[in-house]
C-alpha cells in the first residue's frame, strides 16, 4: 500500500466516457487529510501513518484528544485513522495528503460500513422464500422453516440461515477503478458502489491485488 486517504461518500451518480457509455460512480469527498502522527518501529513496534479527517471546535474534543492535536500544531480533527503504508520517510507530521496522490484509472480498495438493518428475519436478511400461503401452513408465512429432522441429528447445524442482526459491519470493496479526480471540490469519483450510506466515512486505498 503507498496511498491512503479518508472520505465521505456523497452519493451517486453517472458520468459519460468518450466514447459515449454511461459509467455509474460513487461520490467520495476525500481529504484534505493531515499527518497527526508517524509511528516508527523503533517507538512503537510497528510503521504507520495517523491522519485525521474533518475539522471539528476544540470544546467538542476531550483533554487528550485537544493536547495531540495541540502539541503536533495540527487543527482538531474528527476523524482520525492509521494505514501501514510501505514506505513512510517521505512524510511528515502536518503535511496534508490531498485527492492529487490518486488519478484516473488508479486501482483502489474501500472500506466502509455497511447500513444497519436491525433485527431482521430470512427474507430480507438470506434472501429466502416465503413458506405458501396455502394448504395450511399459517398463520406464519415468513419464518425459517424446517430446522432438519428430530431424531437425528436432534440439533440446528452450525451456520443455518437464522434471522439476527443485519447490516452495521466492516465491508471491504476491493480493484475499484477511480474514473475521475476533481482537485478544486477534494472530489474522488470510483466506478461502482461503495458501502455505507450517504454522509458515511469510507477509507480508499492501493489496492492489494
Amino acid at each position: 500500500m503507498n496511498k491512503a486517504i479518508i472520505g465521505k461518500k456523497l452519493g451517486m451518480t453517472q458520468i459519460f466516457s468518450e466514447d459515449g457509455k454511461v459509467i455509474p460512480v460513487t461520490v467520495v469527498e476525500a481529504g484534505p487529510c493531515p499527518v497527526v502522527q508517524i509511528k516508527t518501529k523503533d517507538r512503537d513496534g510497528y510503521e504507520a501513518l495517523k491522519v485525521g479527517f474533518g475539522k471539528v471546535e476544540e470544546k467538542d474534543l476531550n483533554k487528550p484528544e485537544a493536547g495531540l492535536f495541540k502539541k503536533v500544531g495540527v487543527e482538531p480533527q474528527k476523524v482520525l485513522k492509521e494505514f501501514r503504508l510501505d514506505d513512510i520517510g517521505g512524510y511528515t507530521v502536518g503535511q496534508v495528503i490531498t485527492v492529487e496522490s490518486f488519478a484516473a484509472g488508479d486501482k483502489v480498495d474501500v472500506v466502509g460500513h455497511t447500513k444497519g438493518h436491525g433485527f431482521s428475519g430470512v427474507i430480507k436478511r438470506w434472501n429466502q422464500h416465503r413458506l405458501k400461503m396455502t394448504h395450511g401452513v399459517g398463520p406464519v408465512h415468513r419464518e425459517v422453516g424446517s430446522m432438519g429432522a428430530n431424531s437425528s441429528p436432534s440439533r440446528v447445524f452450525k451456520n443455518k440461515h437464522m434471522p439476527g442482526q443485519y447490516g452495521n459491519e466492516r465491508v471491504t470493496i476491493q480493484n475499484l477503478e477511480v474514473v475521475k479526480v476533481d482537485a478544486a471540490r477534494n472530489v474522488l469519483l470510483i466506478k461502482g458502489a461503495i458501502p455505507g450510506p450517504k454522509g458515511g466515512i469510507v477509507t480508499v486505498t492501493d489496492t492489494v491485488k
